[in-house]
């Protein structure tokens, strides 16, 4: 019987991927907290597992119109949306909010090692169970 690395790892690294580019992302909108007309982008963690589930599964939508996915940043096959601010504009038009982007930070980080954590749990059992349980 073949091993599928792609079935055992394959929904921890797209999470993986997902949450890397995420983090640029976000270090991008801190990077530019100060620039003039800046506006925050963000990449929606869910709807990004769901297209990579989609595509894994051979479900692709079919872009049938120019205008069809107007608004929207591809990075990476990422939908990148602009991120809309709790806070009132400051006049500068700069959307960043330096708090909540240090705060997503934080927490899309240790979601990342959460899935590094579940990865590397996922090759330990597969050395064990290639080397017959002695690990």
């Amino acid at each position: 019987m073949a091993i599928n690395l792609d079935k055992l790892t394959g929904f921890h690294q797209k999470a993986l991927n997902i949450r890397e580019e995420k983090m640029e992302v976000i270090a991008g909108n801190l990077a530019n907290a100060n620039t003039p007309g800046y506006k925050a982008r963000d990449i929606d963690f869910r709807q990004a597992m769901q297209d990579a589930r989609s595509q894994q599964s051979g479900s692709t939508m079919t872009r049938t119109h120019e205008a069809h996915f107007s608004g929207r940043l591809s990075v990476n096959s990422f939908d990148v949306d602009f991120r809309i601010p709790t806070q009132p504009d400051t006049g500068d038009g700069n959307t960043v909010e330096v708090q909540a982007e240090r705060n997503a930070f934080l927490d899309n980080g240790m979601r990342y090692q959460a899935t590094l954590q579940f990865l590397e749990g996922k090759l330990k059992g597969m050395k064990k169970a290639l080397s017959g349980g002695q690990a």
